[in-house]
């Protein structure tokens, strides 16, 4: 992926979450998507760390963004691989720095995102 085609992939992506716009989010991502997240656990008393297929993750992402109406990322930084980019951003929840990579798959979409959090 080209650098300014990744800034623009982020840019939207980081946008789709602060509008909380849950189609808009879920239309990154590829049908048969894996989500691995630390954030995930919470969701599930602990039991799973990963979410597989796009169903799932929107349960997940719907129950995320009812749960923090507050949330709001702010985009640091992106660098690019060959079939995928790591984006780092601020999120206003617990005041923390994450870095999502994600992979593309064929078709663009999203196939395996993990997800990783410091603080801020």
């Amino acid at each position: 992926m080209a650098p300014a085609d990744a800034k623009a992939f982020a840019q939207d992506w980081i946008e789709a979450f602060n509008a909380h716009d849950l189609e808009r989010i879920l239309r990154h991502y590829a049908p048969d998507v894996e989500l691995v997240s630390p954030i995930y656990r919470s969701f599930t008393d602990r039991r799973a760390d990963t979410v597989y297929g796009i169903a799932a993750l929107r349960d997940y992402f719907g129950a995320a963004l009812r749960r923090y109406p507050q949330l709001r990322f702010t985009l640091l930084d992106v660098a690019t691989g060959v079939y995928s980019l790591c984006i780092r951003y601020h999120t206003n929840l617990g005041d923390r720095i994450a870095i999502e990579c994600l992979e593309h798959g064929i078709d663009g979409g999203i196939v395996r995102a993990t997800c990783h959090y410091a603080e801020g």
